[in-house]
């Protein structure tokens, strides 16, 4: 009679196995992103000077804008709006890339470490080694 119970040790092989699969394909599609990816364009209103260089002004970095902000919801609001257009940030063109290639190194990590943290196959009560590592 075949046993379908998987052996920790095997458990172990087939999780770094997953983790080694996971990343390279996070690496894969993470660069396939980055050269087909365009860049986000700014939302620019207009131009800044300061000190001879050109930067580009936008609305939600407009002093007023964030007057307003603060002003209807507090420093909360304004905490809050400026994580929201951080967090949009991360899912838009080459950036996009940079976020794949973290969540699937994070991914197979934590897969990895579980892989790791899994003990090794003890006895069963009642059983003797001999007699579990028996084939059949």
């Amino acid at each position: 009679m075949h046993s379908a119970h998987m052996s920790n040790a095997d458990l172990k092989r087939c999780l770094r196995l997953v983790s080694l699969i996971i990343l390279a394909s996070g690496w894969c599609a993470a660069f396939l992103i980055y050269q087909f990816a365009e860049d986000v364009p700014d939302d620019s209103l207009g131009y800044v000077v300061a000190n001879g260089t050109v930067y580009p002004s936008s609305t939600q970095d407009s002093k007023s804008y964030r007057r307003e902000v603060e002003r209807y919801g507090g420093k909360a609001a304004l905490a809050f709006d400026d994580f929201n257009r951080w967090f949009a940030h991360l899912w838009q063109g080459k950036t996009l890339a940079k976020t794949v290639a973290w969540i699937s190194v994070l991914l197979a990590l934590g897969i990895y470490l579980f892989a790791n943290a899994l003990g090794s196959d003890a006895p069963s009560e009642g059983t003797n080694e001999s007699e579990r590592d028996k084939p059949g």
